[in-house]
């Protein structure tokens, strides 16, 4: 399979657009001002990212934005500041070194790491050192180690993606192909009580895709960290097959059934987790691009059918004999 998805990306604020009171606060807190910025590429944000070096000359990852770029990603920087100060030492992530918020901008200061994005399309060798350190991830956050949202509770407005696009009679405008169109009321109910078989007190990254790992030669870093949840132990691995396959991946059954975190999970629960994946980003893709992130809906469209090609494969496994849900044809 070729790459499907647009990049990642957002429309970056440069570093030099940042307001001097802000690269001020940033230089008291770290201790030295900024001698060279590097603004980096890649990931769903329309603020500032950079690769930054100190006047003393050490090194950090800075991401700034403002309500101005985006209305909803201030909220995002201060959530993912509070889970990252609450992360065990031993997790594999950036560790955080400075905040500053004055009510408009919201700036990061991390660790820098010195590693790269896996490649897209993906390669097979660095695939599988992801999928074994998203196994690992796992088992070192559970029980979940910080009080982080149910997964209901941060999801649950996503995940009835199906029943949106049905109730308010928008299926016909949502771009899906026939037989996802035909079956949007019975994939509605598939994925009801996804819900009920997603809970569990694993906190899951719940956004792991390229664009948030770094590669280096001892292990995998996962950065990015403002939708933690608290989810089952292999919800995380489910959320990102979608895009590795959108990715120029491989066959996400087989990764998911290969993997130890997807022989432990309850068959039926993901079929149904799924649907209601496949649901949240093909009724978002749907809609109008946000302020800044000119490829997200793209982007999501691109995983929405990976997704939707997933369940079909589940649903013929599993047999016309035992339908989860009556009249999904």
């Amino acid at each position: 399979m070729t790459e499907a998805a647009p990049p990642a990306t957002g429309v970056r604020t440069p570093w030099a657009a940042l307001p001097g009171p802000v690269k001020q606060a940033l230089a008291e807190k770290l201790g030295a001002p900024v001698a060279h910025a590097e603004t980096q590429s890649g990931g769903f944000s329309p603020g500032v990212a950079a690769r930054v070096t100190l006047a003393d000359g050490r090194r950090a990852f800075v991401k700034a934005v403002s309500a101005e770029s985006n209305p909803h990603s201030p909220a995002l920087h201060r959530a993912e500041a509070a889970n990252a100060e609450a992360l065990p030492p031993d997790v594999p992530a950036p560790r955080l070194l400075a905040t500053h918020d004055d009510g408009t901008w919201v700036a990061l200061a991390f660790e820098d790491v010195e590693g790269r994005q896996p490649q897209v399309p993906w390669d097979g060798a660095e695939l599988r050192r992801v999928l074994d350190a998203v196994g690992e991830l796992s088992r070192r956050l559970t029980p979940a180690p910080l009080a982080a949202p149910r997964v209901a509770d941060a999801l649950g407005g996503n995940f009835d993606g199906w029943r949106r696009l049905v109730d308010k009679g928008r299926v016909d405008g949502a771009g899906l192909d026939p037989w996802t169109a035909r079956n949007a009321q019975a994939l509605a109910e598939l994925a009801a009580p996804w819900a009920e078989f997603a809970t569990g007190d694993t906190l899951a990254h719940a956004d792991l895709r390229a664009d948030n790992m770094l590669l280096t030669p001892e292990r995998v870093v996962f950065v990015d960290w403002p939708h933690a949840v608290r989810a089952a132990p292999w919800f995380d691995l489910l959320l990102m097959l979608p895009c590795v396959r959108a990715q120029g991946g491989p066959d996400p059954e087989a990764l998911f059934t290969e993997h130890p975190l997807g022989r432990a999970a309850d068959p039926d629960g993901v079929t149904r987790c799924l649907a209601g994946l496949a649901g949240y980003f093909l009724a978002h893709a749907a809609r109008p691009a946000p302020p800044g992130l000119p490829t997200l809906r793209a982007f999501q469209r691109a995983q929405g059918e990976a997704a939707i090609g997933w369940l079909r494969q589940r649903l013929r496994n599993r047999g016309a004999s035992k339908p989860l849900v009556p009249g999904l044809r």
